[in-house]
């Protein structure tokens, strides 16, 4: 059995039908370049830009893994080869410390994919899946199409700048495919954890992966989702938490490194009045 099933109707109902939004007069203030944010019914709190095509840095890495839950099984194990960490490295990228020669499972590297961001962890999981990385990305981009991704085009499995810096999104793809993944509750796991350890066994050594977004420990009922920064992208996040029993998901893109984990908190408070309101 394949790790993703399919989603029910309700949960697809989410995705589409989108208000025209209205950004109130008392909405926070947002610096980021490019910022969407919308609810599980459909209401639109804040949008600025949020069609707009810009690199998006490491939040590649949740299309990575929404094509390995497609394609694997958490159960598969991956030998990590010396290209996976010279790629890396080379590239400048944070990494999950991985070894060539080690083995690990399906279900290690996606956290070591998600917590740190490894491009490591990246560079085994595509090349596994492609197999090759040349066809996993051509995977990727197949899969932003079939999920109506209009403004996404992938290049890379890790979002760094090489090649064509990673390909392009908008904030408004980028909450549509969180909605998506975080529809699969392996997903939501993973990018909810604060920490994951592997412990060391006779084919990988001990590891110990914290998550770098902030906003997990900031902000209540947060539920994940990814970091990301280069240059090209600046300081990237995108969000959710669940607040009066509905999910918000917002997208910040080209933001400081540190204020969009406040910003993020203000948007979701924000939007959460908002739905207190009615």
């Amino acid at each position: 059995m394949r790790i993703a099933g399919l989603m029910g109707s309700a949960a697809l109902a989410v995705l589409v039908g989108f208000a025209t939004p209205a950004v109130a007069a008392d909405a926070p203030k947002v610096k980021a370049a490019e910022a969407y944010v919308v609810d599980s019914a459909g209401t639109i709190h804040f949008s600025k830009r949020q069609t707009r095509r810009v690199p998006v840095a490491s939040l590649v890495k949740v299309m990575t893994a929404y094509v390995v839950l497609r394609e694997g099984r958490l159960t598969d194990t991956i030998t990590v080869t010396e290209a996976d960490v010279k790629d890396a490295v080379r590239e400048g990228a944070t990494t999950a410390g991985l070894r060539a020669g080690e083995r690990l499972t399906v279900r290690d590297l996606l956290h070591g994919l998600l917590l740190p961001s490894g491009a490591d962890a990246a560079s085994a999981l595509a090349r596994r899946y492609g197999p090759g990385k040349t066809a996993f990305v051509a995977k990727m981009n197949r899969t932003a199409r079939a999920l109506g991704l209009a403004d996404t085009r992938y290049t890379n499995a890790d979002g760094m700048p090489t090649p064509g810096n990673g390909g392009y999104s908008t904030a408004a793809d980028q909450v549509r495919l969180a909605q998506r993944a975080l529809a699969n509750s392996t997903f939501q796991a993973m990018v909810g954890a604060r920490t994951y350890k592997v412990g060391k066994t006779a084919v990988h050594r001990a590891h110990t992966w914290r998550n770098s977004n902030e906003l997990l420990s900031r902000s209540a009922d947060v539920l994940g989702v990814k970091t990301g920064y280069t240059r090209a992208a600046g300081y990237c996040l995108l969000f959710a938490a669940e607040r009066n029993g509905v999910q918000i998901v917002g997208a910040l893109l080209h933001d400081g490194k540190d204020g969009r984990f406040t910003t993020a908190e203000r948007l979701l408070d924000y939007a959460a009045r908002r739905i207190a309101e009615g």
